[in-house]
């Protein structure tokens, strides 16, 4: 990904001052903090049986450890389903599928209706589906078995013989997907779903599919739309930060200001502190209290901002900007000093460095319009990170090349049927989704103020009308594909 912070891959380098071209990247869908470090969180009790499917490591070659089999961790729900009624597959992303099983509840509020059996397939080499054990991030070598094609040849393979062994292949099977999750599956495999759901799937941010701005563009409006004032803070807190660290006692200074545990060994620390802060929150930020990246109140880039707002203008942005990111990392107010260098991976999610370093090159620049630092996407330096980490070059023409790029959209037309997209316009991912219907049976579903796949969360009283008419706009296009099924049989 690029310069101006990537979602899901963050290089962290120990400059004592903050480069131009060296900003941490984001990914879809997952907030990875630094280290490839685990850590110990309590998992949620879900209403899942947990199965292991003995899988193949490579699905395209045929050398003698191609047949290699592993684990994949697969969780079912079987309380409303009948044999021969449809079957609702999660296609698993860049996470443990537990994490996502535990904010699609959508899936579960929907299954009564359509007496569906619930099945979420955790993605390869993430979680408890690893084809080389504790070995499995050992190198190259091992990693190689890591991309989208192998991925979605597990779920083709899984579905089939999960039906197989249900004795119910005449059961239809919608997939559902949210963001990386979301992407392709319908398109590669339409004989095994008869339709997709693809909620904040961003498909279009590859190549040169949409201007590399979009992204820190969406993001920088968000907050502008809630308050200027709040915006310019923000916009001119970096300045502040890159100032700070040309002094000789920078880091001491800031990790008094940020209130670390520890002191910084890096300025560039910091900034990737406040940088995830303000990303993340704009993607999530939901109508009503979420902790699906960390536990957060109802809107919160509006509750960022009334901090902002609220400060005295006698202080610096710095501390300014520092206070209203606090927000996403102790809303719960719990902590009562920041580990801003040691941040762990909770969620599983480090595989993602891998695949954006390989195949999932989504190149992103900061415009003067963002409220983030302006900068570029250097992709030879981005390449030489990744020599560096893992000795090998990213392809960043791969993914357009294998699902389609520039005519993606008429590819869809053309190949495609029975898909919805669903975005929402405070999403930054929106910005690489389809946002206009492409023929009757490949919808757009779009709204305003939708965040992160927040559709798929589970349905409370304090849902707004709009999100309420989302949700019910999407079971009456798959109650559509059912039907026409079902009359076909």
């Amino acid at each position: 990904m690029a310069p101006c912070l990537s979602f899901f891959f963050l290089f962290l380098f120990a400059f004592s001052a903050i480069p131009a071209n060296s900003l941490p990247t984001f990914f879809p869908g997952a907030a990875y903090q630094s280290l490839i470090k685990q850590a110990k969180i309590s998992k949620p009790k879900l209403p899942f049986k947990t199965h292991y499917f003995p899988q193949t490591l490579d699905h395209f070659t045929f050398q003698p450890k191609s047949s290699k089999l592993f684990h994949q961790k697969y969780l079912i729900n079987s309380d409303y389903w009948r044999k021969g009624a449809p079957i609702f597959v999660y296609t698993g992303n860049e996470g443990n599928i537990e994490w996502f099983a535990a904010n699609t509840g959508f899936m579960l509020d929907i299954a009564p209706k359509f007496k569906a059996l619930l099945v979420f397939i955790e993605h390869r080499f993430y979680g408890k589906s690893m084809p080389f054990g504790k070995d499995s991030y050992q190198s190259a070598k091992t990693l190689g078995y890591l991309n989208s094609q192998q991925a979605l040849a597990d779920f083709a393979v899984l579905i089939t013989s999960l039906k197989q062994n249900l004795s119910s292949e005449a059961s239809p099977v919608v997939v559902f997907g949210g963001s990386y999750g979301g992407t392709w599956f319908r398109l590669k495999y339409p004989h095994i779903a008869v339709g997709a759901l693809a909620s904040s799937a961003p498909i279009l941010q590859f190549d040169k599919l949409i201007p590399w701005s979009s992204f820190y563009d969406a993001v920088s409006q968000d907050f502008k739309d809630v308050s200027l004032n709040c915006y310019q803070v923000i916009k001119g807190s970096w300045a502040e930060l890159e100032a700070m660290s040309t002094q000789k006692q920078a880091l001491a200074e800031l990790s008094k200001t940020f209130r670390t545990c520890k002191s910084l060994h890096s300025t560039a620390s910091a900034r990737d502190w406040l940088w995830t802060a303000f990303v993340y929150t704009a993607m999530v930020n939901y109508p009503t209290k979420a902790d699906f990246m960390k536990p957060l109140p109802a809107y919160p880039v509006q509750k960022m901002c009334k901090i902002i707002d609220k400060i005295p203008s006698g202080m610096t942005k710095l501390s300014r900007a520092f206070a209203a990111a606090s927000l996403y990392y102790n809303y719960s107010r719990s902590e009562n000093c920041f580990k801003i260098e040691h941040e762990v991976d909770g969620h599983g999610l480090h595989g993602w460095d891998w695949q954006t370093c390989t195949e999932m090159v989504m190149p992103m620049t900061c415009s003067k319009e963002s409220m983030f630092p302006p900068s570029g996407f250097d992709y030879e330096e981005f390449a030489e990170q990744c020599q560096m980490k893992y000795g090998v070059s990213p392809q960043p023409h791969w993914i357009t090349t294998e699902f389609g790029g520039e005519r993606i959209q008429k590819v869809l037309k053309r190949f495609g049927s029975n898909i919805i997209f669903s975005n929402g316009m405070q999403d930054p991912w929106s910005r690489g989704g389809v946002l206009k219907n492409i023929s009757s049976s490949i919808i757009a579903l779009v709204t305003e103020k939708g965040a992160h796949h927040v559709d798929f969360r589970s349905a409370t009283k304090k849902d707004p009308k709009w999100l309420i008419q989302l949700r019910k706009q999407e079971v009456e296009i798959i109650q559509k594909w059912l039907n026409e099924y079902y009359a076909d049989l």
